[in-house]
């Protein structure tokens, strides 16, 4: 059995340094394809533009349209055909950052990805999360290898909407008990070695640390070490592939099947998987608590009505426990045989937890 400690081979975090990305990316390719989400490239352009005037290289700026989908996948592979792209670069959220790795592995050419949230782990990774047109989860795309360089300008991603940020926390909250779900069952294969799991615990000890500071900081629009922390946190891809996924990611892939969750991020839902996941290990109460203080205390989902499922019926709950169970799907890594009924249970109690605990600090306010 192999060990694994999988990480990006660059990683850059700072004030400003997006106008160092020319500088990076002509190490490796002479014309770049810069894919930018759309809400984003306003802010991003003007500083883009100069970096590339300044050192008087070839670009190219293409808009992702809609969702990771094969569709616009191909489309933007067909550019890069066309203009002899040498280099793809990613700038924007998540499904923008991993279109742009999509494209890049397709086309066999190095990918530099600008994260400007800290809302996932995309950044990190060398997955592409590929949906439908519509927005349904279809697969994932399992890269060769990881991104050649991660460029975060730390103070972009600061003046993000405060939810994108915690969403991100609730995507990292996951990585140390996943890994250590798969360290536990040994079903992945391949074992973590003990740096990956060192990142993983670090970064969940980071995230209790620094995470409500940072929040109130973000709101705030203001740049403190506790941000610069919880962004480092929150690209935590350079911890989780080392670690594998494990049941949180499993019941937020089978989530949408609710339309009430739809207005929910990545993160909110892998941090509802995340508790789910504890109670279906039956984890220590003290360590649940400790979970759901700290997602109560930054605003991610507890109880079943944070996700605005109050009122689910027991066979739309079953239907996302089975949709959960099937297979190949990350809940299998676990130690011990997983069943439908055993994620429906784990859920409720969930739920009754985090309703109790609302409850009590409803008492004590």
């Amino acid at each position: 059995m192999e060990k694994i400690n999988s990480t990006p081979s660059k990683y850059i975090q700072g004030q400003g340094v997006l106008s160092s990305l020319a500088k990076h990316s002509l190490q490796l390719g002479d014309s770049a394809l810069i894919i930018s989400g759309g809400k984003v490239k306003h802010i991003v352009s003007p500083i883009i533009a100069k970096s590339f005037g300044d050192a008087h290289a070839v670009f190219y700026m293409e808009t992702c349209e809609g969702e990771c989908s094969r569709k616009e996948i191909d489309r933007l592979v067909t550019i890069c055909k066309a203009q002899d792209i040498k280099v793809v670069i990613g700038v924007g959220g998540g499904k923008t950052l991993d279109t742009a790795k999509a494209v890049a592995h397709l086309f066999n050419v190095p990918v530099v990805i600008v994260p400007t949230t800290a809302s996932t782990d995309a950044p990190s990774s060398a997955l592409s999360v590929i949906y439908t047109e519509t927005g349904q989860f279809e697969s994932y795309l399992r890269l060769l290898k990881k991104p050649d360089v991660v460029l975060v300008d730390s103070q972009i991603v600061a003046q993000a909407p405060v939810r994108l940020l915690v969403s991100g926390m609730g995507n990292a909250l996951a990585t140390y008990f996943e890994a250590r779900a798969n360290l536990r069952s040994g079903m992945t294969g391949d074992m973590p070695t003990k740096a990956a799991m060192l990142v993983a615990d670090l970064c969940y000890q980071t995230l209790l640390k620094n995470g409500l500071k940072a929040k109130l900081a973000v709101e705030s629009k203001t740049l403190t070490p506790e941000v610069e922390n919880i962004i480092e946190a929150n690209m935590s891809g350079v911890g989780f592939e080392s670690d594998e996924l494990a049941a949180a990611h499993a019941v937020h892939n089978r989530l949408p099947l609710l339309n009430e969750s739809h207005h929910l991020f990545h993160g909110e839902k892998v941090a509802f998987g995340a508790l789910m996941q504890l109670a279906l290990e039956n984890a220590p109460l003290e360590e649940i608590y400790q979970v759901l203080g700290f997602c109560r205390s930054v605003g991610l989902p507890t109880c079943l009505a944070d996700i605005g499922a109050a009122d689910i019926s027991k066979e739309a709950l079953m239907s996302i426990a089975k949709a959960a169970c099937a297979e190949g799907e990350t809940i299998q890594n676990r130690p011990f045989k997983i069943d439908p009924m055993a994620v429906y249970s784990a859920i409720l109690e969930v739920n009754q937890l985090g309703i109790r605990q609302q409850h009590a600090q409803s008492i004590h306010a």
